[in-house]
């Protein structure tokens, strides 16, 4: 029946819907605590957060190395749910701590950096994972079905959000959070289970190897790798610039902790439900038939206009339709084509270089932005200089995307017909 609406084959289906699951409950979890994180955040002041932003940054440079030295020394089956069920107890201590409220201040500030580092690698992991398990030819053909399922899990993880959080208050619901992490623990053990069955040699998912600093190296020294960096970037200092923005307007009309939760989880409801109609109508259809180009191009153009309309015709709802837009365009079209591009390399760049580019480059886009932000506004810029500001970020980014999907690297594993791109790509993991 699947088969119908996309195009999957039989054998790919039960990976594809235990794919789907995963990302389900990974996203929904996460989305679940989301809005308590940026309630949380903006509970000290909205000053506050750019030393939220830096120590995020700083834990990640702690952690890259030390998930680089897991994934070295074990296999896949074993690294993802050790980490995930790290990152369970963790939640589970925080849960603690904040029923019982024990230095609600240094808590806060501690959940909001968590989370930040928390969101970053169990999607960076699951979207390795992804790339290891599907080759491009298939990544093109599921990646859009599977990105809907964690879109899915958001919008469910929102709705909880919107509706409980006021009577039954934010805390409460992170034990939702917890039970979510737990079944995407069991979804990766699926998956691990029909991968070794199905098609991968024992070595596929075995220990990557490697230094710990071997991220870092790869990304040094490959300009592929460092395009995929600078692309990530550019989105994220676009992103935080945006995320700013809604912050103040946040905090200029909700006042408590849970009213703040749920308008967060307002804003960003909009965003996945503008997602989940174009991944599930638009994304495989426009892969298939304008390519990578345009599906990287859609996002950095939509930020530049609008970044440019909000700065000359200034509204709440204007700013809403933007960050929807741009939202939605970036889950629905340019994550998935940007996650397909990890298709094309190894093993030790799909785990090392990728959590490198996926948390320590992504962090360090988003402190960079808040700090630019600090000194901007220094200098006597309001919101319209800051956007106008930024928007040349828009163009840059743009730039680098079409650089990628035209990079020779990225020709040779998706324009190949049918079975030999299938089986080159087998070879090349």
């Amino acid at each position: 029946m699947l088969g119908r609406f996309v195009d999957v084959r039989k054998e790919e289906t039960g990976a594809v819907l235990w794919s789907f699951l995963y990302f389900f409950t990974l996203m929904g979890g996460y989305f679940i605590l989301k809005p308590l994180r940026d309630a949380m955040g903006t509970a000290g002041g909205v000053k506050q957060l750019k030393w939220l932003f830096t120590a995020t940054f700083g834990v990640m440079l702690v952690a890259v190395p030390l998930f680089a030295a897991m994934v070295a020394r074990w296999p896949r089956r074993r690294v993802i749910p050790l980490i995930y069920r790290l990152f369970l107890l963790q939640l589970l201590a925080f849960f603690v701590l904040m029923k019982l409220e024990v230095a609600p201040a240094l808590v806060a500030r501690s959940f909001y950096v968590w989370v930040s580092v928390y969101n970053l690698f169990v999607v960076s992991i699951f979207w390795s994972f992804m790339a290891d398990l599907f080759v491009s030819e298939q990544a093109r053909r599921l990646f859009g079905l599977i990105s809907a399922g964690g879109t899915t899990g958001v919008i469910a993880g929102l709705l909880l959000v919107r509706v409980l959080a006021v009577p039954l208050g934010p805390v409460n619901l992170v034990l939702v959070a917890l039970v979510l992490l737990e079944v995407s623990v069991r979804c990766v053990q699926r998956l691990s289970g029909w991968a070794q069955d199905a098609h991968s040699p024992p070595s596929e998912a075995g220990p990557v190897g490697g230094g710990i600093l071997a991220g870092l190296r790869l990304l040094a020294t490959s300009p592929f790798l460092l395009a995929l960096g600078l692309q990530t970037v550019f989105y994220t200092v676009t992103s935080t610039f945006l995320y700013l923005l809604q912050v103040r307007l946040v905090d200029r009309v909700a006042l408590g902790l849970a009213e703040r939760t749920a308008a967060f989880a307002n804003i960003d409801l909009w965003v996945q439900v503008v997602t989940l109609v174009l991944q599930a109508f638009v994304t495989a259809r426009l892969l298939s038939k304008v390519g990578l180009g345009v599906a990287l191009a859609v996002t950095p153009v939509l930020t530049l206009l609008g970044f440019v309309g909000l700065a000359v015709l200034p509204s709440v709802w204007l700013f809403i339709g933007v960050r929807s837009l741009r939202g939605a365009t970036h889950y629905a079209l340019e994550r998935p084509s940007r996650e397909l591009l990890f298709t094309t390399v190894g093993r030790e760049e799909k785990y090392k270089a990728k959590s490198v580019i996926d948390t320590v480059v992504y962090r360090g886009g988003d402190t960079l932005a808040t700090w630019a932000e600090d000194g901007l506004k220094t200098l006597g810029l309001g919101a319209a200089g800051l956007l106008l500001a930024s928007a040349p970020v828009a163009g840059l980014w743009l730039a680098v995307s079409l650089f990628l999907a035209r990079h020779p690297r990225v020709r040779a594993h998706t324009q190949a017909p049918g079975a030999t791109a299938l089986a080159s790509d087998v070879r090349a993991l």
